[in-house]
């Protein structure tokens, strides 16, 4: 079974991937390839995101059902 990324994993494969593609010494499939798995990466650390903030948003939540704002 693969191994789940985490965010900060997967922030510093994304970062690397940006780095080279900043350098400018890519031939074209390269720097597409590159593109390509930065978009993944991107999408990857927004999910993880995402999840995150539903889990925080469920744990404030109130007997009610509101969700209550505090500050961290």
């Amino acid at each position: 079974m693969a191994e789940k990324k985490t965010f900060e994993k997967t922030m510093t494969e994304l970062e690397n991937v940006v780095t080279e593609l900043e350098n400018g010494q890519l031939e074209l499939d390269r720097a597409l390839s590159l593109f390509e798995k930065g978009v993944k990466l991107s999408r990857d650390c927004q999910k993880i995101l995402d999840q995150a903030e539903q889990k925080v948003t469920k744990l404030l939540k109130t007997e009610d059902g509101e969700v209550a704002e505090e500050t961290f």
